[in-house]
Formats: structure tokens, C-alpha cells, sequence
């Protein structure tokens, strides 16, 4: 039947019961009173009960949930792993699947992401002292940190091992790739300390010096730079607040494929907020980047193309403590335990420690991930809400983040037909095995959160260093002298690989170990080379003339119950008894007549082929015809 041309019967008609519900709301009046005998639905007229109003559509993200489990379950980190010194940077290699950290003393570790957690691969002393900054090349095979001693090594990440060593004739600030995914040359931005210059220098070490400097580019010391893939466009900001694009090649110019007038941006809110980005994050997609800023402790995210601001997140001290004491935090915490956090976060504003901050993206670029006074706070970008906290509870206050989300490979061949079965056993090997890897401030400890959910307190901690002295005097009593039990000559042919005898030989150990980590030996020749003998080095006038020891004198003989009965000793070579500077040499036969000669105060125990390699170049009158030099010398 034709429902508009008949009268509903009586039992379709709306009663005052059915308004209001069986929680009694308020009827809506509509003029005519609740009992009219209307004929039709179309005769209710007037304002609709609340349970009636149209909700606001809430924006969501298409398959958040698949996103969400792509993250570690677990809020409890699993397990942390020491440094000797406070963890300065954490870094997920992509590609390659690596973890690289490093610490305040300038200690790089590598190690690598195997099917469940990591395992430790190799480790370096790379700079004297603090490290500056890291970076690593888009396709994950270069790594590069720069120090206050003014050098950059270059790492190659396959192989991980150190590729070379740039002076640089001033202190860094930042550094940055800036090439381009399979690029044939690679490329490394490096920003001064002290002025608004920024060098590009050869990504893989080959040349000592920069291919170019932009000199004109900022006014300010640049204290942060990234690299957008995508756009082939590095992002560079400086002290001042001022952010600039540029393309690195060419004419070193803003690319044309990003915004046109900086003016139509939003580039400005730093100057206007008088802020410094600290660190700057492209998100993996390229599509945006990501800022943190001092002092206004601002988290900041930018549409890259068109540098418009999408969203910002207020950190400062000012709205964490109005929203403690309102109620409105995401987790209300005890004064007591709100009081020892927040003297905590006034710590972090200490200028170095403000380059240690940063943001990550996760690999879909929808969720955002930084360290807060309540922990890893990961936000879902989209919908603006904070979906879930690493380390709540946790006793530290995380600062740098590294996010590892792809799938390790594990041992053992997949054939086709194993991979068609449903082997519930193959498809855990084919499980994802993510990982969120944060240090913590004041923290000489670094801690990865897993999947693993039943974690114990007592055994995640592991002891894989030992504790350091605490007490400058303390330290000073117990190792009154320098020394070491092992060193790497970086020759220009290889790596050598030297353990130290310093109970044999303290001052000869003492010698070589404070020359090399002065950088005395840096660039230095092998000037003698006598096949089936000896090949000597140490001269910093390279003509076996020249050298003297730490003490601007030359020292006595050590002679102890080590003989020269094996090939590879190294010994002190001199012009007489008790007259050692800093010359050395490494034998490659037995030499039994030197005993009680020369002092000997180690013996080479890898890289033999490199010894031998530089025992047969060609060489006039004992002089080699090229230059074979020791790059520079890591005491272990």
C-alpha cells in the first residue's frame, strides 16, 4: 500500500514514552503538546532531543588498528645494554638492519638486528671526545659522526668497519647525508659551530677536502640538517630559527618542486616564537617533516611541499604542570613522583643535552613517537590522539628514539612449496619482529621495547660493561697513568690489530697510547720497510729523523722476559741504549739479535696480511716509493 496516501494507524504513532526513553529525557516540545493526534512523522515539529542530535564526524584513520600492531606491544621495555658513558645517539640503519649507538666518550658500537633482539658486532673509540653528531645514508650503508676533536669518521656499514678519517679545521655542529638512494657519489653536510657555513664533503671519505661550502645560504650557525629522498631537497635550520630548503648539487638553490614564495609558508614560526629547532625528521613517505624546539618545547609537523604548519604539541613546563594540577593529563601522577620528573625535564633544557631530543616516524608516516615526562608518547597524526605510551613506568625519561619495524631475516632456505603451506611454523619466521630503541637522560644504558610481554625486572638489565668509577679521584687513583690493553693502526693498506703488553712495557705503553690518542701518529709513514725484517714508523717528519716521547725527552729501555723469538713483535726502535721517543717498529720474521735492544710493548695479532702487504711494496734504499701512511690509531 501506498504509505503518503493512507493514515498510519493509531500504534505508529510516536507517544510521549517513546521521546523520552527509558531514561526519562525531556520530551521536546513542539507547540501543539505531546497528545495531538498527528497522521504523520512529518508533523513533529521542533528542536530534537540531545540522544537525537547529529554527532560531529570523527576523523579516522583507515586500518589504525594494523598500524597500532605494527608497533612493540609491550609498554615495559625488555631489555637494556650499556655503553661505558652516557648514550648520546641511537640509530636504526635501513636496509641493513642495523643499531648503531654511541656515547658521550666518544664510543660507536654496532650491532645487528637478528631474529629476536640484537647481538653485538663491533666496537670503536672514534673520537677523544664528545660526539657532536650522526648520520647515515639514505640506503643504509654509510655512517658518519663528527666530535669535538674536529675529525668526521666514515664507517661502512656492511662490512662495519672504519672507512676514513677527515680533519676538519674547525668543530662541527651537525652533519647530514645528502644524496639521493643509489646515488653514484655520496654526499656529507657538515655545519661549523661556530659560523653559518656549511661544507659538502665526499660521503665516502675519498677526499680530505670539501667539494663545496655554501657560505650565504644562513646568517647563523646551523644547529640541524635532513634529507628528503623524495624531493632529492635537504633542509637545513639554524640558530636564529630561520629554516631553509636547498638542492645539494648545482647551484646549491631551493628546488623547484616545493613551495614558491617562503612567505606563503610557515617557516617563520620559529623567529616568530624565538625558538631553535633542535632536531628535524622527514617522515618516510617524504610527504612531512617533524621538529623539536628549544626553549619553547614545542613539537612541531610541517607538510613538506608546501611548508604549512598541520600540527603542533606543546611540551613546556608551563602546560605540563597546569595539566597535572587540573587533572587533565594523560596520566595523573603522585606530587612526589610529579616533582622528581619535572626537575628531570628542567635538566634536559641544558643546551647539551638539547640536540640529544628528537621525533620518529613510524614506517606508514601517521603516528609520530618523543620522549615526555610521562614517557614515548606515539600519536596518531590523523586523528590528533595519543594512542599509546612507552615506559610510563619506567625509571628513566627518554630522550633519543630509533624505531626498527621491518622483518629480520632468519637462517634457513623457503621453497616455494614451503611458503604456500600454512606451516605455522614458517609463518612465525616470517613475523615481524619490531623494535623502539630509546637512551635516557644521565643514562649509560640504552632500552629496546619488544613484543615480549613477560619480562623480568631482575634479567633485562644486562652487565655488558663494566661499571665505570664514578669519583673523578677515585678514577684518577686507580689509573694514574694511560694506558691500554690493544690498538688498530687505520693504515691506508688495512687495519692492524695490536695487543699491548703494558705490565711488560708501562712506559712504552704509556708513550704510544697517549701519542695515539693525541693524534700524534695521524698521517704519519711507514719510512723504513726491509723485507723479511721490519717495517718501522712513528716519525711525524717522516725520514726517521724526527719524533719525541709525551715527555719531550727520551726515555729509558724496558727489557723484560718478552723476546723478539716471533714475527709481528712491535718494539721501540732507537739510536742507542735508553734513547726511545716515538718511533716503533713491527718485525715480520724472528730477530733474536734485538733482545735487550728495543723495548717491546706489543705484538700484532690480525690484519698479518696488511703487515705483509706493506713489507712487499717497492721501495728504494729501504725507502718505500709510495706513501703508506697510519691514518690514525684507536686505543681499545
Amino acid at each position: 500500500m501506498d504509505r503518503q496516501s493512507s493514515h498510519e494507524p493509531d500504534s505508529l504513532k510516536r507517544s510521549r514514552v517513546d521521546f523520552e526513553g527509558s531514561e526519562g529525557a525531556p520530551p521536546a516540545m513542539n507547540g501543539q503538546g505531546s497528545g495531538a493526534n498527528e497522521t504523520s512523522s512529518d508533523d513533529d515539529i521542533g528542536p530534537m532531543l540531545p540522544s537525537s542530535a547529529p554527532k560531529k564526524k570523527r576523523r579516522k584513520l583507515p586500518y589504525e588498528k594494523l598500524y597500532i600492531n605494527a608497533l612493540p606491544s609491550s609498554q615495559r621495555y625488555s631489555k637494556s645494554l650499556m655503553h661505558k658513558d652516557q648514550l648520546s645517539f641511537v640509530t636504526i640503519t635501513p636496509y641493513t638492519d642495523f643499531l648503531i649507538t654511541s656515547s658521550i666518550d666518544g664510543v660507536v658500537k654496532f650491532w645487528k638486528k637478528v631474529a629476536v633482539g640484537v647481538e653485538a658486532v663491533k666496537e670503536f673509540k672514534a673520537h677523544l671526545g664528545e660526539i657532536k653528531s650522526v648520520s647515515v645514508s639514505q640506503d643504509g650503508r654509510s655512517y658518519a659522526t663528527a666530535g669535538t676533536d674536529k675529525t668526521l669518521k666514515i664507517f661502512d656499514i656492511i662490512t662495519f668497519d672504519l672507512l676514513a678519517i677527515l680533519q676538519l679545521e674547525f668543530v662541527p655542529k651537525s652533519i647530514c647525508y645528502v644524496h639521493r638512494r643509489g646515488a653514484s657519489l655520496s654526499l656529507l653536510a657538515v655545519s661549523d659551530q661556530a659560523g653559518p657555513t656549511i661544507s659538502i664533503y665526499d660521503g665516502r671519505g675519498e677526499t680530505q677536502k670539501p667539494i663545496h661550502i655554501i657560505s650565504s645560504m644562513h646568517r647563523s650557525p646551523v644547529t640541524a640538517m635532513t634529507y628528503n629522498n623524495e624531493y632529492d631537497c635537504a633542509l637545513s635550520v639554524d640558530e636564529s630559527g630561520m629554516v631553509e630548503y636547498w638542492r645539494p648539487g648545482g647551484t646549491y638553490e631551493k628546488p623547484d618542486n616545493v613551495w614558491e614564495y617562503k612567505s606563503s609558508t610557515d617557516l617563520f614560526a620559529f623567529k616568530k616564537a624565538k625558538s631553535t629547532p633542535t632536531s628535524v625528521v622527514i617522515s618516510p613517505d617524504g610527504a612531512s617533516f617533524a621538529t623539536f624546539s628549544f626553549p619553547d618545547r614545542q613539537v612541531r609537523l610541517f607538510d613538506f611541499a608546501s611548508a604549512k604548519l598541520s600540527r603542533s604539541y606543546d611540551e613546556s613546563i608551563a602546560t605540563i604542570t597546569d595539566m597535572q594540577q587540573a587533572g587533565t593529563s594523560l596520566q595523573k601522577l603522585e606530587d612526589v613522583e610529579f616533582g622528581r620528573r619535572l626537575a628531570v625535564e628542567r635538566e634536559i633544557e641544558n643546551p647539551a643535552l638539547q640536540n640529544k631530543i628528537n621525533v620518529v616516524f613510524d614506517e606508514s608516516s601517521n603516528f609520530i613517537m618523543y620522549g615526555s615526562i610521562l614517557g614515548v608518547k606515539v600519536i596518531n597524526t590523523l586523528t590528533n590522539r595519543v594512542v599509546k605510551v612507552f615506559g610510563k613506568d619506567e625509571p628513566f625519561r627518554s630522550l633519543n628514539l630509533a624505531l626498527y619495524q621491518g622483518q629480520p631475516q632468519k637462517k634457513g632456505v623457503v621453497t616455494v612449496s614451503m611458503a604456500a603451506s600454512a606451516n605455522p611454523l614458517l609463518q612465525e619466521a616470517e613475523e615481524r619482529d619490531p623494535m623502539l630503541v630509546t637512551t635516557g637522560s644521565g643514562k649509560v644504558r640504552f632500552y629496546i621495547f619488544t613484543n615480549e610481554e613477560d619480562v623480568s625486572r631482575s634479567t633485562r638489565d644486562v652487565q655488558n660493561e663494566k661499571p665505570k668509577l664514578l669519583n673523578a679521584r677515585q678514577q684518577l687513583e686507580a689509573k694514574p697513568a694511560e694506558s691500554g690493553s690493544a690498538a688498530i693502526l687505520h693504515t691506508t693498506y688495512g687495519d692492524i690489530h695490536i695487543r699491548l703488553f703494558p705490565e711488560a712495557a708501562p712506559k712504552a705503553v704509556e708513550n704510544f697510547v697517549t701519542h695515539s690518542r693525541n693524534g700524534y701518529y695521524n698521517a704519519t709513514k711507514f719510512h723504513r720497510i726491509i723485507k723479511k725484517f721490519m717495517i718501522q714508523c712513528g716519525d711525524p717528519l717522516g725520514d726517521g729523523t724526527g719524533g719525541e716521547s709525551i715527555w719531550g725527552k727520551e726515555f729509558a729501555d724496558e727489557f723484560s722476559t718478552l723476546k723478539h723469538d716471533k714475527p709481528y713483535t712491535v718494539s721501540m726502535a732507537n739510536a742507542g741504549p735508553n734513547t726511545n721517543g716515538s718511533q716503533f717498529f713491527i718485525t715480520t720474521e724472528k730477530t733474536p739479535w734485538l733482545d735487550k735492544k728495543h723495548t717491546i710493548f706489543g705484538r700484532a695479532v690480525q690484519g698479518l696480511d696488511v703487515v705483509h702487504k706493506i713489507e712487499n711494496t717497492r721501495v728504494y734504499k729501504e725507502k718505500p716509493e709510495e706513501d703508506i701512511k697510519i691514518v690514525n690509531i684507536d686505543i681499545l
